[in-house]
């Protein structure tokens, strides 16, 4: 899908070509690359005390609840006391801030908002572990009043199905369970807060039950500059958070590759393909940790899924697979591609062409960046899906 804003990027970078030459033109091409990789995205985590607000926040970053150095501290009473960020492992500018329960001694529902300085935070979930109760609709109609958005999560909804299917025995209908639910929990909100919505989320199992349907809301009611800062963020709990991945890396490949052709400007043999291969190493590295393919990230999934390590990087097959992504990896493959190889030595050959050999060499280094760029995304997107579906012990032969 093509987006506007990338549009009127792409212009503003020719006509910095135009006015400035190739080095400025490049130089802000890579600032807006930074700026992208730097936008800033904080979420709030409330609710009332033992609602369940740590393990989501360990859930969302993909961190097991175990996990002493990195989990948000859980338990059955309240575990957390101050105002206390947690950032994302592979993405450290998204926070998510575990606020302490509403209604606590230190900080009362009257006083909430102004104690946790809630300016700070693009939006707020409201999580309950049952009803949502009278501190939390407070809460709600407070934020509501300083017009930031936020969104009621029931938690723990595995435990609560198990039961019903125990107490109701052959006479229980998940569907119908979750509907009632789902519209208790509303009744209780109607009439104090605007259109209210209710997500029915297990941390245990963000890939069941309403989570995917909370990402897709967020997504869409989040400013445009932050939809994918937080879709890159997030745990690959469905395929279609794996392709929306996928989608949002490969628009930003054409940057890429005009780095490339700008650099290819420079009439030195050999240094525009040095540089493009650290490129590529390094954006295909950013490739490797979104789609939670890197080691840290695979040891977290293990440990969650409670599966060995051996068997999710088995079901891999790119040549990617279990490697240190670096510019010497690149290289070799590449150089196993023929469409890449064949690119590269016209592009060098090129420049020894009086007049029309840079133009000529910038348009072919284009084209082999953006081709190289898009061969390993392709791979390591099939690696995640196939990661996916064996973490949720599905047949990864389909």
């Amino acid at each position: 899908m093509d987006n506007p804003h990338d549009d009127e990027q792409m212009a503003e970078i020719k006509k910095e070509l135009e006015t400035n030459g190739s080095a400025a033109a490049a130089a802000k091409i890579q600032t807006y690359l930074d700026e992208q990789d730097n936008i800033q995205l904080n979420i709030g985590i409330t609710g009332e005390s033992g609602s369940g607000k740590s393990s989501f926040v360990n859930a969302f970053r993909g961190i097991h609840n175990r996990d002493k150095e990195r989990a948000a501290p859980t338990g059955v009473t309240e575990t957390t006391t101050d105002v206390k960020s947690y950032p994302h492992p592979n993405h450290p500018n998204v926070t998510l801030w575990d606020l302490p329960g509403v209604g606590t001694t230190k900080f009362p529902a009257d006083e909430y908002l102004k104690k946790v300085e809630f300016e700070r935070f693009d939006f707020f979930i409201i999580i309950s572990a049952d009803r949502f109760r009278e501190n939390d609709v407070k809460l709600a109609e407070e934020i509501q009043k300083m017009k930031k958005k936020f969104y009621f999560v029931r938690s723990k909804i595995d435990h609560n199905i198990r039961d019903e299917e125990e107490t109701q025995g052959s006479e229980f209908n998940e569907e119908e369970t979750l509907k009632l639910m789902r519209e208790n929990c509303i009744q209780g909100l109607e009439g104090r807060v605007e259109s209210p919505q209710v997500f029915l989320v297990s941390s245990r199992k963000l890939h069941l039950y309403d989570f995917p349907l909370l990402e897709k809301t967020l997504e869409e009611e989040l400013p445009a500059h932050k939809r994918n800062v937080l879709l890159l963020a997030l745990p690959n709990v469905s395929l279609e958070i794996i392709i929306k991945k996928k989608e949002a890396l490969q628009a930003k490949i054409k940057y890429r590759a005009s780095l490339s052709a700008l650099g290819a400007a420079v009439p030195v043999p050999g240094l525009s393909f040095a540089a493009d291969m650290v490129m590529i190493a390094a954006t295909i590295r950013q490739y490797q940790v979104t789609f939670g393919l890197d080691s840290a990230s695979l040891q977290r999934l293990a440990q969650t899924a409670c599966l060995p390590l051996d068997e999710l990087r088995a079901v891999m097959t790119s040549p990617l697979a279990g490697k240190e992504i670096n510019k010497d990896l690149i290289i070799k493959l590449v150089s196993c591609s023929v469409v890449d190889l064949s690119l590269t030595a016209a592009e060098e050959g090129f420049r020894f062409i009086p007049l029309f050999g840079i133009p000529a060499a910038m348009g072919l280094s284009s084209v082999s960046t953006y081709t190289t760029l898009n061969m390993f995304l392709n791979m390591l997107a099939d690696d995640s899906q196939k990661v996916f579906k064996k973490a949720l012990g599905l047949d990864t032969t389909v």
